[in-house]
């Protein structure tokens, strides 16, 4: 009964750790697909950084297993290119945030000073 824990605990990790690799790809590829100058607009570091650490961060989480030191650290750089890098990519490049926009009223066409149901004035 042991051994089947073990065998099935393992094949958890070698699922969590293929997944995490092909987060690792995903973001190497995006970071690939954006141009030079969106990285600038950003103010983001250069595009040959992003490839470097997240090529290296998806090499790393292939070679290694999970449960060891380096694919953690390529996963912290994943995370941060996903979670701050590609956001402000995409919204440079008019790519991204179609549903914030449309919360926030760009799409719209009115002005800032509208609220909720009309634009308002001051006055009542």
């Amino acid at each position: 009964m042991d051994g089947v824990l073990v065998t099935q605990f393992f094949g958890v990790v070698a699922l969590i750790s293929w997944v995490l690799f092909l987060l690792a790809l995903f973001a190497f590829v995006d970071a690939a697909v954006h141009r030079e100058d969106a990285y600038r607009a950003a103010s983001k570091n250069n595009k040959g950084f992003w490839l470097i650490i997240l090529g290296i961060a998806a090499v790393v989480m292939k070679l290694f297993p999970i449960l060891s030191f380096l694919p953690v650290i390529g996963l912290v750089a994943v995370i941060v290119y996903m979670v701050d890098v590609r956001p402000a990519l995409r919204e440079v490049s008019g790519r991204g945030g179609g549903a914030m926009r449309r919360l926030r009223g760009r799409n719209r066409g009115g002005s800032s000073s509208d609220g909720p149901y009309g634009p308002y004035n001051g006055r009542r």
